[in-house]
């Protein structure tokens, strides 16, 4: 989760803000994937099962909630603003 304490936040955060002006906001996907890719190979400490299983489950969790706190709010408000699709 992403949740860590402020403290730690602090210490991330310049460099994430300096990250998403480089990646930019218009036809970012490219970018953002190698900036994810680098940042994933920069952390992982040795390649093995154990280590890749994490990261993957690090990716795994960060998408989820992702869509939990973004994607479904939307997808909800756009099914109750345009008719839903699955019966009641």
């Amino acid at each position: 989760m992403p949740y860590i304490a402020p403290e730690e936040r602090l210490a991330l955060d310049e460099a994430i803000d300096a990250l998403v002006r480089a990646i930019g906001s218009e036809r970012y996907e490219g970018r953002l994937n190698y900036a994810v890719t680098k940042l994933c190979l920069g952390v992982l400490p040795e390649l093995r099962y154990r280590e890749l299983n994490a990261m993957v489950g690090v990716l795994e969790c960060a998408k989820l909630e992702l869509y939990r706190r973004l994607a479904a709010p939307y997808e909800d408000a756009q099914a109750e603003r345009n008719g839903d699709v699955y019966p009641a």
